[in-house]
C-alpha cells in the first residue's frame, strides 16, 4: 500500500488540490477564505442553482486555471448543528474517492477544520489521515491473477494546523492504524490454501525482524507435550499444521504487559458438525481475530509507544476427516478442566480457551483482551455495525467502550454471569462446549470466562464486523482502530 506523506502547517507548503468543506446552506468554514478568499460566491451559487448538493458524502471537483490550486474539491457535510460523527466519517470516504478518481498530487485538507459535536481537531485530524491513507489499499495478491492495481495520484496532504506534539500524534496515529487494518485486510482476504497458519507465523516472524519483536511459535508436537488437548483436538482433522504464534512488544519498563489474544481458525468448515454450504468460502475471514492481532502489532511497531503488548495467536483449519473430533468426545484443557464437545462447529473457544491459559501461564499479563469471530449469534444479536463486547472487569469493558466511541469501531456491552454458565452444564466432563441457541454470544464467552478468572479479560466477538458480503465482500480491518486507541489510551 502506498504510503502518503502527511504533514501539519498549511501556509509553509505548496497544494494543487483544495479539499473545502460546504454546509448545507451553501456557506464554507471559515478557514477556506484563509486560502481561497472568493470561492464563497461560487459555491452559493452552485447550491442555490442545484448543481451541487452540500449533504453529506455528496462532492464536486472543480477546475481552475490562473492562480490558486488548480483543483477544488467540495465536499458536503449537511447542517453544521447536526453534523454527527457517522455523517463526517462518510463525507471523509467520499473526498477520499474523488481525490482517488482525479489527478490530485498534493492536497490541502481543510475537512480537519470541521468536526462533530463533541469531538476536537486531534481527532478530526487522525480520523482524515487514517480515512485517507485506508483509501490507498488494494488487496493485490498473486491469488487475483491478472489485476489492475490502484495507482493512487495523491503523495502528500497538509493540515491547516499547527504543528504541535498532540496534532503531530493524531496524524501520526490515524496513519498508523490504516497501515495496521491493510495488513489485516490482506491476511484475511487472502485464500485459505494462501493464508495458512505457517504463513501467518511467517508473518508475524516478518513483522519481528522489521520492528524488533520478539517472536516464539509453537508446533504441534510441542503443544501435545505441553498438554493443550483442547486445541489440539481442533487442529487434530486437518493435515495443515497448526501453530501457536507468539509476539512480545517491549516498549515500556518492566510492568506487566497487556496481552492480545486472537482466533486465528484459518479455514472453518464446521468439522463434522459441517456448516452449510451457502457461503461456506467465507470461512477464510475466520481468522480476522488474528489478522486483527497482526495489524495492531503493526500498528505498534509504526507508533512505538511506552509499553508492553503481547500477541498469542493460536491458528489452525477446522476440517472433517477420519481423525477429527466428533461430538460427544471429551477432551482436556492445558488449565486441566475437561470439555465435552457438543457441537465441533463450536471449535473457537476450544483453540482460544488453551491459548488464554498459555497468554497467563507464559506472560502473567495485567489485562488480555481477546477478539474472535467466534459466534453466528452475535450477529443476529447485533448485526454488522458492532461488535460484540463482554468481560469480567468493568473497568476494562468501559475503557474498550471508550476506544471504540473514539475511532467510531464501536462495541456493544452484553453481559456474563451465572445464569449463561449453568448452561455450559455437562454430565460427562466439567463443561460443554455449547449452552444452547439462547443466547449463544454469551455462553461462548462465558465459557472462556472460565478460563480467565484470575485476570482482568474482556472478548470481543468480532463475527459481524470483521468482513462484509455482497458484492464489496471483504475484510474491513476491525477492531484494529479500538484496540490501538485502547492501548494507547492505558499510557496517558
Amino acid at each position: 500500500m502506498k504510503r502518503l506523506s502527511f504533514s501539519l502547517n498549511a501556509h509553509a507548503q505548496h497544494f494543487d488540490t483544495l479539499i473545502a468543506p460546504v454546509f448545507a446552506d451553501g456557506t464554507l468554514d471559515q478557514s477556506v477564505s484563509d486560502f481561497q478568499a472568493d470561492l464563497q460566491d461560487q459555491v452559493s451559487q452552485l447550491v442555490d442553482s442545484g448543481d451541487f448538493s452540500a449533504k453529506p458524502g455528496k462532492t464536486l471537483l472543480l477546475v481552475q486555471t490562473g492562480t490558486g490550486p488548480k483543483r477544488i474539491l467540495l465536499v458536503g457535510l449537511g447542517e453544521a448543528e447536526k453534523l454527527s460523527v457517522k455523517a463526517y466519517l462518510s463525507a471523509l470516504k467520499a473526498a477520499a474517492t474523488a481525490i482517488e478518481n482525479s489527478g490530485a498530487q498534493t492536497a490541502l485538507n481543510l475537512l480537519a477544520q470541521v468536526q462533530p459535536n463533541g469531538f476536537d481537531l486531534p481527532w478530526a485530524i487522525r480520523q482524515n489521515a487514517q480515512v485517507f491513507q485506508q483509501s490507498c489499499y488494494d488487496y493485490a495478491h498473486e491469488s487475483r491473477g491478472e489485476h489492475h492495481a490502484k495507482d493512487p495520484k495523491l503523495n502528500a496532504m497538509v493540515f491547516a494546523a499547527e504543528a504541535n506534539p498532540t496534532n503531530e500524534a493524531a496524524m501520526t496515529q490515524g496513519q498508523a492504524t490504516a497501515i495496521g487494518m491493510a495488513l489485516t485486510q490482506d491476511l484475511a482476504n487472502m485464500p485459505s490454501n494462501f493464508c495458512t497458519p505457517t504463513h501467518l507465523a511467517n508473518t508475524a516472524k516478518e513483522l519481528g525482524s522489521t520492528y524488533g519483536f520478539e517472536t516464539h511459535i509453537l508446533d504441534r508436537e510441542e503443544m501435545i507435550e505441553m498438554g493443550m488437548g483442547s486445541f489440539m483436538a481442533v487442529a487434530q482433522g486437518s493435515q495443515t499444521p497448526p501453530k501457536m504464534i507468539c509476539l512480545s512488544y517491549q516498549g515500556g519498563s518492566d510492568e506487566a504487559p497487556i496481552a492480545l489474544v486472537g482466533k486465528g481458525v484459518t479455514f472453518d468448515t464446521g468439522g463434522i458438525s459441517l456448516k452449510p454450504g451457502a457461503d461456506m468460502d467465507e470461512m477464510k475471514y475466520d481468522m480476522g481475530g488474528a489478522a486483527a492481532v497482526l495489524g495492531v502489532f503493526k500498528a505498534l511497531g509504526e507508533l512505538k509507544p511506552k509499553m508492553n503488548v503481547v500477541g498469542v495467536i493460536p491458528a489452525t483449519e477446522n476440517m472433517p476427516s477420519g481423525n477429527a473430533i466428533k461430538p460427544g468426545d471429551v477432551v482436556t484443557s492445558l488449565s486441566g478442566q475437561t470439555i465435552e464437545i457438543l457441537n465441533t462447529d463450536a471449535e473457537g473457544r476450544l483453540i482460544l480457551c488453551d491459548a488464554l491459559t498459555y497468554t497467563q501461564q507464559t506472560y502473567k499479563p495485567c489485562k488480555i483482551v481477546d477478539m474472535a469471530t467466534l459466534t453466528g449469534a452475535c450477529i443476529i444479536a447485533l448485526g454488522h455495525h458492532v461488535s460484540g463486547l463482554m468481560a469480567n472487569d468493568q473497568t476494562l469493558a468501559d475503557a474498550l467502550i471508550a476506544a471504540g466511541q473514539k475511532t467510531y469501531d464501536r462495541v456493544w456491552q452484553m453481559p456474563l454471569g451465572e445464569e449463561w454458565d449453568e448452561q455450559l452444564k455437562s454430565n460427562f466432563a466439567d463443561m460443554a462446549n455449547i449452552g444452547g441457541r439462547a443466547g449463544g454470544s454469551i455462553t461462548a464467552a462465558q465459557f472462556l470466562a472460565r478460563f480467565t478468572k484470575e485476570v482482568s479479560w474482556a472478548h470481543l466477538d468480532i463475527a459481524g464486523t470483521a468482513w462484509v458480503s455482497g458484492a464489496n465482500k471483504g475484510a474491513t480491518g476491525r477492531p484494529v482502530p479500538t484496540i490501538v486507541q485502547f492501548l494507547l489510551d492505558q499510557i496517558q
